[in-house]
């Protein structure tokens, strides 16, 4: 199953580019299989920076306000979640620290 990570690398006063290299590497380390993007406008600029996961029968999961400074190993945490569940829905996601109050909104597969 592919699972993806999309990163808005345009969001404003943000380094979308740069988080995602750091998310590339992070995913690695932490030997999570992951493709990586980053887009250029999510359309959710009052909540830079956005982050997005999505994977073929998965929910789909939209974060803003992301803070690439502080909330990668949350990230990472979250990325080891949703990788394990079989449908994206995580009912749990207190392990992804302050990542669980950036969410948007989840969107069923």
């Amino acid at each position: 199953m592919t699972h993806q990570i999309v990163i808005c690398s345009t969001c404003d006063g943000a380094d979308g580019k740069g988080f995602a290299g750091a998310v590339r590497r992070a995913l690695a380390t932490a030997e999570l299989v992951y493709d990586v993007r980053d887009w250029e406008c999510m359309s959710n600029c009052a909540r830079p920076l956005s982050v997005a996961f999505k994977a073929p029968a998965k929910a789909t999961y939209l974060f803003g306000d992301v803070a690439p400074a502080t909330d990668l190993a949350d990230l990472v945490a979250f990325a080891r979640m949703y990788a394990t569940s079989a449908d994206g829905w995580i009912e749990d996601a207190r392990g992804a620290g302050r990542l669980r109050h950036c969410l948007i909104g989840r969107v069923p597969a």
